[in-house]
């Protein structure tokens, strides 16, 4: 029988939602690709198909994730970015082989050059360069959540966005100051 894994937290934006494989960083931490196989899996799910993954490609996709996310916390507290993140980032985006297409329906897809882990993080580096040099409208922010903190993609209209997922670290604060009111109500 197939372990049972914790759910993938998706987004709309490929580099941010990468990080997101690894929640709940200051509390209880979730890792969300344990195994090879999940990270095939979370690739599949953005388009980015690839064959097989082996333990060190998993090591690989663990320290392109920490990267960004390193890199992005850094960007959305308009401090420097830690150059050994940048780094594997460059390192990462330059290592693969993949090119953007327009599909019939005029939007941008990925096509791998191969089914490579290689060529799969190539992209979601290249997203992450995207995504922290500005390169998009919107804004990095991190989450209001203590123990989450991950770091998201603010495209809202105000840009004043406080949870990277209003259904998990959104909701749950909202219930906690609930209960503590209702705890502290004397009628």
């Amino acid at each position: 029988m197939r372990a049972a894994f914790p759910d993938f937290r998706l987004g709309n934006v490929l580099a941010t939602s990468f990080t997101g494989t690894l929640s709940e960083r200051f509390g209880d931490a979730v890792e969300r690709i344990p195994v090879p196989r999940r990270l095939i899996d979370w690739l599949a799910v953005y388009g980015l198909a690839v064959d097989s993954c082996t333990p060190a490609q998993l090591d690989r996709a663990r320290e392109l994730r920490e990267s960004i996310h390193a890199a992005a916390t850094a960007a959305a507290l308009h401090e420097p970015l830690p150059a050994a993140a940048v780094q594997v980032i460059d390192d990462r985006s330059i290592a693969g082989r993949a090119a953007a297409v327009l599909t019939p329906g005029g939007e941008r897809r990925w096509q791998l050059a191969s089914s490579s882990v290689e060529d799969a993080l190539s992209v979601v580096a290249a997203d992450a360069v995207d995504v922290i040099s500005g390169g998009r409208d919107g804004k990095l922010a991190l989450c209001a959540s203590p123990t989450c903190r991950a770091a998201f993609f603010d495209t809202s209209q105000s840009r004043t966005r406080k949870w990277c997922d209003m259904n998990t670290c959104g909701n749950r604060q909202k219930k906690a100051r609930f209960n503590a009111g209702r705890r502290t109500d004397p009628s």
